[in-house]
């Protein structure tokens, strides 16, 4: 007998919207106003008056750091940038066309590998691993990226904060401040962003108590698809696709009559512009004017003009996608490696959910509503 049932013992909620999946101090959205704290403080005073490395702490131990702190904070991570040669060795025999993300994730689970076990239920081992993991993700998203080109790891500075040091290993030349500044403030503005989908897949991970490396691996998968960390990738293509600015109106007239999607603007959460949109968006007007416009700059201007025009009173406005492939392709950064960016601060949010998971953890395992079949009768292959 086939029957087919369906057990609803609750209503679904596709995509787990609006139900609360843990309770949390890191961070607050308020997406009808465009509110972004991470624990309290607006990220507009964050990233006019903090760094980085600032933040980091901040999201970890949850208040802004004494000088004596950051200083013995900064240091920590300027000694924990060393990473094995084994892991260099890895990266390099990976395909040269292989996706960075995918890259990123061995190097983390490679980097677990060669070191030492990490007892996730005490903190200061997982203090030691707040530095190793934040201080070592650029290191191995700039090593791959050079090895794939067939070129030499660049050393790290210890001269150089995270952003710049970035740079010069990924390019092999100093940045001029305001580019390292620029970096700087959008790795603030990305490293936390409360139950997105890459912090959720690492908290559940983390419920299970495997290390730290497996929680950030696993993140870094659920980042890497475009519609999450995927999306400034996305931007730049349609940018590209788009031509120039004079093209803009008519491929937007396009895609709203075939309901295409417009890569750049709306948000799950934010029903009003991206706070952190608008906390880049100076900068990047600052650094092009500096460093000189590009047309696939002027054609984002005219875009955004334009989708604001036709749709900005349906809340419809820029989000923080838009600006930053634009800004990291004036950086001489590759497309591939816009989202691994992305991770090179987020791992911060990653690593303080993780410590907030495993003050009372609990393991993940949510319900399902049944749909499928019952009873089935086994019918023997060759009588089917």
């Amino acid at each position: 007998m086939r029957i087919k049932v369906t057990v609803k013992d609750n209503n679904l909620v596709p995509g787990l919207a609006g139900i609360p999946a843990a309770e949390s101090a890191i961070s607050y959205i308020d997406g009808q106003v465009g509110v972004l704290e991470y624990r309290g403080l607006p990220i507009e005073v964050l990233a006019e008056k903090s760094t980085f490395e600032e933040v980091c702490w901040l999201l970890l131990y949850g208040k802004l750091p004494t000088q004596a702190e950051l200083d013995t904070f900064k240091q920590q991570l300027v000694e924990q940038r060393a990473v094995p040669q084994k892991v260099f060795d890895l990266l390099a025999a990976l395909p040269a066309d292989g996706h960075p993300m995918a890259a990123l994730s061995i190097g983390y689970n490679a980097l677990g590998m060669t070191s030492a076990p990490c007892n996730v239920l005490d903190s200061a081992a997982r203090q030691l691993a707040y530095a190793q993991l934040i201080a070592s993700t650029p290191v191995l998203i700039a090593a791959h990226s050079r090895l794939r080109q067939g070129k030499k790891v660049v050393p790290t500075d210890p001269k150089l904060d995270i952003a710049a040091d970035f740079l010069w290993m990924l390019n092999g030349e100093k940045p001029a401040d305001l580019v390292a500044r620029v970096l700087d403030v959008a790795l603030i503005l990305h490293a936390d962003h409360t139950m997105n989908a890459s912090t959720f897949t690492g908290r559940v991970v983390a419920s299970t108590e495997a290390d730290p490396y497996a929680v950030c691996a696993a993140a870094v998968g659920s980042l890497s698809g475009p519609l999450h960390g995927g999306a400034n990738e996305r931007v730049l293509q349609q940018l590209e696709k788009i031509g120039s600015a004079a093209a803009v109106p008519a491929w937007l007239d396009k895609q709203l009559a075939d309901k295409g999607k417009i890569m750049g603007f709306g948000h799950r959460v934010y029903k009003t512009k991206d706070p952190r949109a608008t906390c880049i968006q100076g900068l990047v007007r600052e650094m092009f004017a500096q460093h000189g416009t590009t047309p696939i700059y002027d054609t984002a201007l005219k875009l955004e003009e334009c989708v604001l025009e036709r749709l900005g009173d349906k809340g419809i406005h820029p989000n923080v996608d838009f600006f930053s492939g634009i800004v990291y392709q004036k950086m001489g950064i590759p497309t591939d490696v816009f989202t691994p960016i992305f991770a090179i601060a987020r791992v911060a949010g990653w690593l303080a959910h993780w410590d907030e998971q495993m003050q009372d953890n609990r393991l993940f395992r949510p319900s399902q509503i049944f749909v499928g079949l019952r009873g089935v009768t086994y019918t023997p292959i060759a009588e089917r």
